[in-house]
């Protein structure tokens, strides 16, 4: 079986090394010259990411090149203490979540891609539907058994499938993230603080190294044309909430500014031939974008193979009805889950006091209902 992967970040380079594993010949196509490069911030893997990733052969490698968390704390803006949970796993998993830099996770999974025998093109982009400019990206797509689009929230391969369907929209947040260094008050070690301020939410853990990771979500009813602000602008934003403030005065860089967008859910995710994965099927948030773009990888190539016994010649049009059927519910049940948390971090001054004096009452017991279905899932083995 030919595979071509659209896109190259964690959904691309999960996927290929998934579709070596069943025997697939694979070609990546990646429109920047180095997607494993210094380009964004730092995210955080649950324990459903980590047996996705160890499905995945990558878990040892993944680690090393992060940091493991064991509990978040949310506080309200003036240091009240609304709720301290496990971080990203249940109570009694042996697990820890593990935070890392974008781009380390990115080529940790390009290397082992590689090392399996997957061909990596960058700096090719896939032409836009209708539109001029083809390329090798598109010769290649054309020839193939099997078209996967992981080419992330404004993907090319969803207006394929479906020239119609539903586009990204802002989301009423944008984000910045970056680096401070020697804050005493940003509290202990492998330990993930979220406060809800003013003007918006700030999450922020302490790395091993002694410097302190951060990332600003800011309200903004209206998307702004650029995002322009400085750490010193930030802390201005903050200057209500003390140990955020602290942190954005020790600011030694800034990694990342993004606005959020939303995307209503896709209709059409395969048609037998092409199919989506990752940010481009379902860009859930709520810190499990990564971890299910890996669940998706596993559990697409654990359909290729169930659907045929052998790799070669799999079904494709009932493998990937499968693969969608497995996966539509358990990301539409996440982006649920996903829009509450954002409305969290927008509630207005009399949503933000009802949050401040009721999440410390129900936070707690309502965690462990609310999340383990989703930290208690099992990808499933791929062959060695």
């Amino acid at each position: 079986m030919e595979a071509v992967v659209i896109g190259g970040g964690v959904a691309g380079a999960a996927s290929a090394i998934a579709l070596r594993r069943i025997g697939a010949q694979v070609t990546v196509y990646e429109a920047y010259p180095d997607p494993a490069g210094p380009v964004g911030a730092f995210l955080s893997l649950a324990v459903n990411g980590l047996r996705a990733l160890e499905s995945l052969g990558c878990l040892d490698a993944v680690r090393a090149a992060g940091f493991e968390v064991d509990r978040q704390l949310m506080w309200s803006g003036r240091g009240k203490r609304l709720g301290d949970v496990p971080r990203g796993r249940t109570a009694d998993d042996p697990l820890r979540s593990v935070t890392l830099m974008r781009a380390d996770l990115v080529a940790a999974l390009r290397a082992e891609a590689v090392r399996l025998g997957a061909r990596i093109v960058v700096g090719e982009r896939l032409a836009e539907p209708g539109g001029a400019g083809a390329g090798p990206a598109d010769g290649a797509v054309a020839g193939a058994d099997l078209v996967i689009g992981a080419d992330g929230l404004r993907s090319t391969v969803r207006r394929m499938l479906d020239p119609d369907g539903p586009q990204p929209s802002y989301a009423g947040l944008y984000g910045v993230a970056g680096i401070a260094r020697g804050v005493p008050e940003a509290g202990p070690g492998r330990t993930f603080n979220m406060t809800f301020g003013r003007r918006g939410a700030f999450a922020h853990l302490p790395a091993p190294d002694g410097t302190v990771w951060w990332s600003a979500q800011l309200a903004a009813p209206v998307a702004p044309d650029r995002i322009r602000l400085d750490a010193q602008e930030l802390a201005e934003l903050f200057a209500a909430e003390r140990v955020p403030r602290r942190i954005l005065g020790a600011t030694e860089r800034i990694d990342a500014a993004t606005l959020f967008h939303v995307l209503p859910p896709v209709p059409r995710r395969q048609d037998g031939r092409h199919v989506l994965v990752g940010d481009a099927a379902h860009p859930v948030g709520a810190g499990q974008g990564a971890s299910m773009a890996l669940e998706d990888a596993v559990a697409l190539a654990r359909a290729l193979r169930a659907a045929s016994g052998r790799a070669a010649a799999p079904d494709l049009p009932a493998a990937l009805a499968a693969f969608d059927r497995e996966r539509s519910a358990r990301a539409g049940k996440l982006a649920r889950a996903a829009a509450a948390n954002r409305d969290a971090k927008t509630a207005g001054p009399l949503s933000a006091l009802v949050r401040n004096a009721v999440m410390p009452l129900v936070f707690t017991r309502m965690y462990t209902r609310g999340t383990d279905w989703l930290y208690e899932y099992r990808p499933g083995a791929l062959p060695e």
